[in-house]
């Protein structure tokens, strides 16, 4: 297949809010394909590359994009995903000159809607509406095979891309080889959000509550005396985290998949932040050091296998109770089962308390169905909001293309007069905000290049966020994390913003409830 062809494909899902005419347009590309062909059309529809990593960022990116482009398209799938492997082999002393040729090779190659398509996909910004869940189904529907084998499939084999080839080359039969198995992590468990305990409960009624740690999610797989710890990307994590191993391997049941959160503690036993955390596992050196420096704990919350059973189809009940008879209870999460509020929010409270994020809510009957937000898990925070000022926006893609959407966000610094950037967000922005935002931001335009409006910063925003991070990426040093618009303030001048000291003390807040 011609790559011309897919960029016809995404241009029709990107031009469609309708998900049935996104599945059937995706479908029918799926259907044309060669079976070599299969993984690397899946992933690109997905806004992925079949090459994990490529070791080219977004300066080598932009760098590469050459002046012209070749008058007709003449690149397949294939040449572009050898390019990319090519890309993704090449290492050593001049290894960014190299990749930057490479690209640069394969972008002259490519006609202009080519490019667009390339560089948004190697950026990580081909945004067109077709996730995991639309592929999913593109691919159920392509195939003629029922949804719930290819969601199963696709749970336990860690990803898509294997099962969509099989589903499209060998149907029901190429499905059936996928089973859960000790050491093949599978995709987690994700969550919805929900607006308090009260909103959780009316949607669940009885639900199982537990404490949501801010800790780094983990799957850990056992048999008999090895054990292995799994990252929420799948990636084997276990030589930096042998704490996590030696909690495991006592335990007496001869084969276990657990899932659960890694959470570095103070000594009190209050968490430590997110990014503390994240530390031990960056660390490839010293690993005895820094463990007995930042010891992990482990608490897990399911249990997806026991002793060769198969428990993912089971309710959350039932693996609740093998959770029980496998791991002491001082490795299981906080968990309360109620559809009484007030004990609901006593709960969240204490969950607050104690320095956590909140609360998971749990339906009791629901299988573990991984690998996209699903109405059986909820979450409920606490979230602070934040009044910031607009400092530009980017221009949108897929179904936004045409609207100003990713937006940049400033606090107000007293002491320059200034504003301080704190990050970026385009969450929380309905058709109608993006469509009035656009006009309006167009309006306070002071400068531009070819992604980003620069505006004058006079709109204030108020900002949803659940926590304030130290970084270094931004001047004032902090950044916000998980944060989506919740509406425009046009009541208030810029002079009425939240200021910079606002946040470093709301950051110093968060730093004590944890101390």
């Amino acid at each position: 297949m011609l790559l011309a062809e897919l960029v016809e494909t995404s241009r029709r899902v990107a031009g469609t809010s309708s998900r049935r005419e996104k599945i059937d347009a995706l479908s029918q590309c799926l259907r044309r394909l060669a079976p070599r062909e299969i993984q690397v059309a899946v992933a690109y529809l997905s806004g992925e590359t079949r090459q994990s990593k490529l070791g080219v960022g977004p300066s080598v990116i932009m760098a590469a994009r050459p002046g012209l482009a070749a008058p007709s398209p003449t690149l397949s799938l294939d040449d572009v995903d050898r390019a990319l492997e090519q890309i993704a082999r090449t290492g050593g002393t001049g290894s960014i000159a190299a990749r930057r040729r490479l690209l640069d090779g394969l972008l002259m190659r490519a006609t202009a809607p080519e490019q667009e398509l390339l560089v948004r996909l190697l950026l990580g910004e081909l945004r067109q509406g077709a996730l995991h869940g639309l592929m999913l189904e593109a691919t159920a529907s392509a195939a003629q095979l029922p949804l719930s084998e290819l969601r199963r499939a696709a749970m336990v084999a860690g990803g898509l891309l294997p099962v969509a080839r099989a589903a499209l080359t060998e149907g029901s039969a190429g499905l059936r080889r996928f089973s859960l198995r000790l050491f093949c992590p599978v995709l987690p468990m994700l969550a919805q959000p929900a607006q308090d305990v009260e909103d959780a409960l009316q949607q669940l009624g009885t639900a199982a509550l537990e404490w949501k740690l801010d800790g780094a999610r983990v799957q850990v797989h056992k048999s008999s005396d090895e054990v292995r710890v799994y990252s929420r990307g799948l990636n084997d994590v276990s030589a930096a985290v042998p704490e996590l191993v030696q909690a495991v391997q006592p335990l007496s049941a001869s084969g276990l998949i657990l899932d659960g959160e890694a959470i570095a503690l103070q000594p009190d036993g209050r968490p430590q932040p997110f990014q503390v955390t994240m530390r031990r596992f960056g660390r490839k050196l010293d690993v005895e050091r820094t463990r007995h420096e930042l010891p992990l704990s482990v608490f897990f919350f399911d249990c997806l296998l026991r002793d060769g059973e198969d428990l993912t189809g089971r309710s959350a009940a039932d693996r609740f109770a093998a959770l029980a008879n496998a791991v002491p209870s001082d490795l299981v999460v906080p968990r309360l089962v109620t559809a009484d509020r007030a004990s609901a929010q006593q709960f969240f409270d204490a969950a607050l308390a104690s320095g956590h994020e909140g609360v998971m809510a749990k339906s009791l009957e629901a299988g573990y169905e991984a690998g996209s937000r699903g109405s059986a898990w909820l979450k409920v925070k606490q979230a602070h909001t934040l009044d910031l000022v607009v400092l530009a926006a980017e221009w949108g893609h897929g179904r936004r293309r045409g609207w100003l959407s990713n937006l940049h966000l400033g606090a107000r610094d007293p002491a320059s007069g200034g504003f301080v950037m704190l990050g970026k967000t385009f969450k929380g922005l309905t058709d109608e905000m993006l469509e009035w935002q656009t006009k309006k931001l167009l309006g306070l335009e002071a400068r531009h290049d070819a992604y980003t409006v620069y505006v004058r910063a006079e709109l204030v925003v108020e900002i949803a966020v659940n926590e304030i991070q130290a970084s270094s990426q931004y001047p004032g040093g902090l950044a916000l994390r998980f944060a989506r618009v919740k509406r425009y303030r046009t009541d208030k001048r810029p002079q009425d913003a939240d200021t910079l000291d606002t946040v470093r003390r709301l950051f110093t807040a968060q730093t004590a409830r944890r101390a």
